[in-house]
């Protein structure tokens, strides 16, 4: 396998960014005189939470060991406390994630562009991107995992807002305009339905002692309300790693396509 730090520059952010990606190691005979064509890998964006970057994946997880074998990439950008939003005092980073990053990242590794190969998943702040990622654009992913998501931004930030902070209306603007908008994960799983479009699966985990499982717990009736089937688990633990580190190899086992059925011979 190859693990890949890209450094480029966003030209939707207007600064350098980065991204890591895990890409798994070449068929017999592939290579520099290869007469096999290169695959397009399916790929998996993994997003990090709110105080974390790009790198901490590879950090506090063995995310390279647990995809070996596998043939997946795993693409983690950079979004810094963004909330994968298009912030009212900030950066375009919605725009950047839901569009340059597959851009560039395809631009630059043989990563397949079909929906039936394209999976989103992340942890807390990363949980609510993978959500509103493959929510709004379910015509572009199969798959999608929350790990302790940030599933009601709304009463995350109506909280915040009420403690006399503003961090939260800094990203999306006005709180009393955020219940449906397209920054509403409630709100998008609805419209959704309404609208008829192809479902990704959907895989959601929060741990029972966690700050956000309450959140969680209304998010999962809210979507049985809807007849949007979830793959559903919780389980003693906090807003920790320990946790994440054993959910997100559950995560790949679980995405169509890339578990064990389909692990590299040798």
């Amino acid at each position: 396998m190859a693990l890949i730090h890209c450094h480029f520059f966003s030209q939707v952010l207007g600064l350098m960014s980065a991204l890591s990606v895990i890409l798994p190691d070449p068929r017999p005979g592939e290579g520099i005189a290869a007469r096999i064509p290169p695959r397009r890998y399916p790929t998996l964006y993994l997003l990090h939470g709110l105080s974390d970057d790009h790198t901490v994946w590879q950090r506090r997880t063995a995310i390279e060991r647990y995809a070996e074998g596998l043939n997946l990439a795993i693409v983690m950008p950079a979004v810094a406390r963004s909330f994968y939003t298009d912030m009212v005092t900030g950066q375009r980073y919605w725009t950047f994630i839901s569009e340059e990053v597959p851009a560039i990242a395809r631009h630059f590794f043989p990563l397949s562009e079909d929906r039936s190969e394209n999976y989103v998943a992340g942890l807390s702040m990363g949980g609510y991107g993978a959500f509103k990622l493959a929510l709004t654009y379910p015509e572009r992913y199969a798959a999608a995992a929350s790990l302790s998501g940030v599933l009601d931004v709304v009463r995350l930030a109506e909280a915040e807002q009420a403690a006399g902070q503003s961090e939260m209306q800094h990203i999306f603007g006005e709180i009393a305009a955020l219940a449906g908008s397209p920054s509403d994960l409630l709100s998008l799983v609805g419209q959704m339905v309404e609208q008829g479009k192809a479902r990704p699966r959907l895989y959601q985990w929060c741990g029972t002692e966690d700050f956000l499982y309450a959140d969680n717990v209304h998010f999962h009736q809210h979507t049985q309300s809807l007849g949007v089937t979830v793959s559903y688990q919780e389980g003693p633990g906090g807003h920790e790693w320990s946790c994440w580190d054993a959910q997100i190899q559950r995560v790949l086992a679980w995405l169509p396509g890339v578990g064990l059925g389909t692990r590299q011979a040798g």
